[in-house]
């Protein structure tokens, strides 16, 4: 796995892809380690993506269907980050309107552990899902970062 960092919203990130595209991004190092077994540093091969980490640090949405994912997880996960996907830039969603959208109204809980396990921090915009009470909740890399990056998108909670 190849991988760089990029530094932006007064955060240090990660970012990773395979010979099929982008599969990983976070804020955390040795969270990067556990998930992939060799890393390679290689600026160039991930400078694509980049570019496009850098379009959202200038207040521009991801262009996704120019951005090529390796995504592992389950059936289920997959579902649950395609419908983040879903959530348009500077808006957000509840779980429990995830889990309806995916067609499982009772699967609030099983809906944040997949949001919890999602690979590909701010790309797939798992930081857009909110509680019912309109609150932060749990955020995999930190409530702090999670109110950034709302802050970036102009989203008042």
């Amino acid at each position: 796995m190849y991988y760089t960092e990029w530094q932006a919203l007064e955060t240090k990130f990660y970012v990773a892809c395979t010979e099929e595209g982008l599969s990983f991004v976070t804020n955390d190092w040795d969270e990067l380690n556990e998930y992939a077994d060799h890393l390679i540093r290689d600026d160039l091969k991930l400078a694509p993506f980049i570019n496009h980490f850098e379009a959202y640090a200038k207040d521009q949405a991801f262009k996704l269907d120019q951005i090529t994912m390796d995504l592992q997880g389950t059936d289920f996960q997959k579902k649950v980050w395609q419908e983040l996907v879903n959530i348009p830039y500077g808006e957000t969603r509840y779980y429990a309107q995830i889990a309806e959208a995916i067609g499982k109204p009772t699967a609030t809980r099983a809906v944040a552990s997949a949001i919890g396990k999602n690979p590909l921090l701010i790309v797939i915009p798992c930081h857009r899902v909110i509680g019912k009470n309109g609150k932060l909740t749990g955020f995999r890399s930190g409530l702090p970062l999670k109110e950034r990056l709302l802050q970036h998108e102009k989203i008042q909670i």
